[in-house]
């Protein structure tokens, strides 16, 4: 049987009454769940530092900061992927929407139906921890992917990603560590920030798409005798996109070595590309992140480009084309 999300996860409350602290430890202590308790918002900004909750219970309305401008603290920090909850004595549209402007998932008008919170916990846990999975299972892939808002901080990256992020600058442009968290006990991914000229990019209105341009989504840059390549895979919301990170050669020796082998076996531009990069030891989903091509799209080219060079495996296609590389 599948344990409940609820058993063992920690919540950050945060509200300035007693009764109602009280009230919500009952409640989720009754299913399993741990708690953790601030009585303002820079109490729980504090709490933040030392440990990261699961999932938070925000009072909207509390002296001094308030929950809406703890919540775009939150957002800005440490807690950017935990999901916040709202809750408040105010109905109104206005407030609602505020609360989810500034970052909540949910929002809860008081009095609070015991059955009704617990059912809107259990939902946003598991859509986190589902989130949580892609991104676990991206970082065993191997995959050189992450996420960055708008502003170019970096909410998540692949370890692969991280690596090549730290070597752009010698002094790694780190704000700071993240905290332990409850489950893992471990570190996790430094707070890192993109280059200016990414983020400036990634702001730019999108170009429309042509036939003519191999890399027309991509940014390259060249930082410390490294060549880095951006290319946006998903805009995932209007404050977070999904980039592939890639180290390249120059363009001039990538540019040359695509022509030899086009020129030599009689290949259309694309089937070049897609072999140059099979020659550089790229598996066939970083060859479609680079060109910005689907993976089934790769398999057929490699499909066709075996056929005109007379070979039946990868490893055939790179020994004969390595040759031509190094003429």
């Amino acid at each position: 049987m599948t344990p409940d999300v609820l058993e063992n996860s920690l919540a950050l409350v945060v509200d300035d009454h007693p009764d109602s602290i009280q009230f919500l430890l009952d409640a989720l202590e009754s299913v399993g769940m741990r708690v953790l308790v601030a009585t303002s918002g820079n109490q729980a900004l504090q709490q933040i530092e030392h440990l990261i909750p699961d999932v938070i219970l925000l009072d909207a309305i509390m002296p001094g900061l308030d929950g809406f401008e703890t919540c775009r603290s939150l957002k800005k920090g440490l807690a950017a992927e935990v999901p916040v909850i709202f809750m408040t004595g105010l109905g109104e549209v206005e407030h609602i929407v505020k609360g989810l402007e500034v970052g909540g998932v949910d929002y809860l008008t008081k009095p609070i139906n015991t059955e009704e919170l617990i059912a809107r916990i259990r939902t946003h846990l598991n859509r986190a921890r589902q989130a949580k999975g892609v991104r676990d299972a991206l970082d065993v892939s191997g995959r050189t992917m992450l996420a960055t808002d708008i502003d170019g901080n970096v909410n998540w990256a692949t370890p692969q990603a991280e690596k090549i992020l730290l070597k752009l600058s010698p002094a790694p442009p780190l704000a700071t560590q993240r905290p332990y968290t409850h489950e893992t006990s471990v570190p996790t991914h430094n707070i890192l920030k993109l280059p200016p000229s990414v983020f400036q990019w990634l702001n730019q209105p999108p170009k429309p798409k042509t036939d003519k341009s191999i890399h027309q989504d991509h940014l390259t840059l060249s930082l410390n005798h490294l060549k880095i390549r951006f290319r946006v895979l998903s805009r995932v919301s209007d404050n977070e996109i999904l980039l592939v990170i890639q180290e390249v050669q120059s363009e001039t020796v990538e540019r040359n070595g695509i022509a030899k082998l086009q020129s030599r076996l009689n290949l259309t531009s694309r089937e070049a590309e897609v072999l140059y990069w099979l020659c550089m030891g790229k598996a066939n989903r970083d060859i479609a992140d680079i060109l910005g091509i689907s993976y089934r799209t790769v398999d057929k080219h490699l499909e066709h480009l075996f056929v005109k060079i007379n070979v039946e495996s990868r490893a055939s296609a790179v020994a004969s084309s390595v040759r031509i590389l190094e003429d």
